[in-house]
């Protein structure tokens, strides 16, 4: 698979920009205002004392490349998933447009750049990692008159799902992601305004990990319930990373399938659970994330260990043991954020989990291991399933592309 193109984008003169947009207004403002605000910004600024000073908010992840940022890029500390419903008149044509208005927006902010009509371009110049993913959904890749997977479908029915519709499905999603919260919220704002004359809002969520600069990187992880959350990933940039997630056919190769769940985690109830029934409800040690059978995050448990009367040391009940196959085609790659909402009347809190997993084929891959989670994982004591939906990611672009070219032509 070729490696991601890292080449700066140089075309930020957003000439055929107008074309894309309805009547050639742009977000209700005047072109002309527009690339003007546009030039003011990247050109006009002037240096303050201290400009010099190399900051975490200037980093940058390339937009253009073969595979979209934000999958195999290290998890940033705030994200933004957003589901957005097509008008009924979107053809696919409208599709194209939309496409390219929001790859030019995600290609101009996640460079630190503001997009064009940005009425607050001053918030575009800290990207702090900033990446904008797309996803699309059945109904999106139907309209386009493109192949459907057979896995790019709600998921079946599982026992523990209370699924809610306004955290399922949806024909586009745009995952938002920066070390900066201020940041996203810009860079989601700018997004919606420019597709809303071509969808509308299905469902929101927001998702948070530790600061940036809170842990080592690499650093696995941690849930609301204190566990790691994530140990047993592929590597990104290894063989393994490359078979789990990457599509080899059609027109998402080089993209990948991804699965959103909202789970809903019971913490009040967790609260009275001693560490050891934790440990081995999740078959790891809270305090280092090491398997029951070992005594680093990283060791590989022993599933065939037993206590001195015979029990097994890692229980069959456990997460870890459920969540494990013998079957190498049975992995995934996990990419979570945690949430926590203001509870309602009498609740102390509402909290959870956004589970995001990549996979090539969401069928084979995830579907089993949700099997086996659902016919017997004692976390399910604890855990409920509120929100389900499936996309596919399409590769990524070249510069003067679009995300979804490959499906639109």
């Amino acid at each position: 698979m070729p490696a991601r193109d890292r080449t700066p984008r140089t075309d930020r003169t957003g000439a055929t920009r107008r074309q894309f947009l309805f009547g050639g207004a742009v977000a209700g403002v005047g072109a002309v205002a527009a690339i003007g605000i546009d030039a003011a910004v990247r050109g006009g600024g002037t240096a303050e004392a201290g400009a010099s000073t190399p900051l975490n908010g200037t980093a940058t992840v390339p937009f253009h490349g073969a595979h979209q940022a934000g999958i195999d890029t290290d998890a940033q500390a705030h994200a933004v998933f957003v589901a957005l419903d097509l008008a009924p008149e979107v053809d696919r044509e409208g599709l194209r447009r939309l496409l390219r208005i929001l790859s030019d927006d995600a290609a101009r902010m996640t460079q630190g750049e503001p997009a064009l009509a940005d009425s607050e371009p001053e918030l575009a110049v800290t990207p702090a990692r900033l990446t904008v993913t797309f996803g699309f959904g059945p109904g999106l890749v139907a309209r386009a008159g493109g192949a459907v997977p057979s896995w790019l479908a709600p998921l079946p029915a599982f026992t523990i799902d209370r699924l809610r519709p306004d955290f399922g499905d949806g024909d586009l999603l745009v995952q938002v992601a920066a070390d900066d919260q201020v940041t996203v919220a810009h860079a989601v704002r700018m997004l919606l305004k420019d597709a809303r004359s071509f969808t509308s809002v299905r469902w929101t969520q927001r998702g948070f990990r530790r600061a940036h600069g809170s842990e080592r990187p690499g650093t696995t992880m941690r849930n609301l319930f204190g566990q790691v959350d994530g140990t047993s990933n592929p590597l990104p940039g290894t063989t393994e990373f490359d078979r789990v997630v990457w599509a080899e056919e059609g027109w998402l190769a080089g993209g990948t399938g991804a699965v959103v769940r909202r789970i809903h985690m019971d913490l009040d109830a967790w609260d009275r659970l001693d560490r050891p029934g934790r440990d081995q409800s999740v078959g790891r040690f809270q305090s280092t994330g090491a398997p029951l059978t070992g005594t680093a995050e990283f060791d590989e448990p022993d599933f065939a260990a037993t206590t001195a009367i015979g029990f097994p040391v890692i229980p069959e009940f456990s997460h870890l043991r459920r969540a494990r196959s013998e079957n190498e085609g049975e992995k995934i790659f996990r990419r979570g954020y945690n949430y926590d909402d203001a509870p309602g009347a009498g609740a102390i809190s509402d909290a959870g989990l956004i589970f995001v997993s990549f996979q090539a084929d969401v069928e084979r891959q995830f579907v089993p291991i949700q099997r086996r989670l659902d016919e017997l994982d004692l976390l399910n004591e604890w855990t409920t399933p509120i929100g389900s939906a499936v996309f596919a990611i399409p590769p990524g672009c070249a510069p003067g592309g679009y995300i979804g070219e490959t499906l639109l032509g």
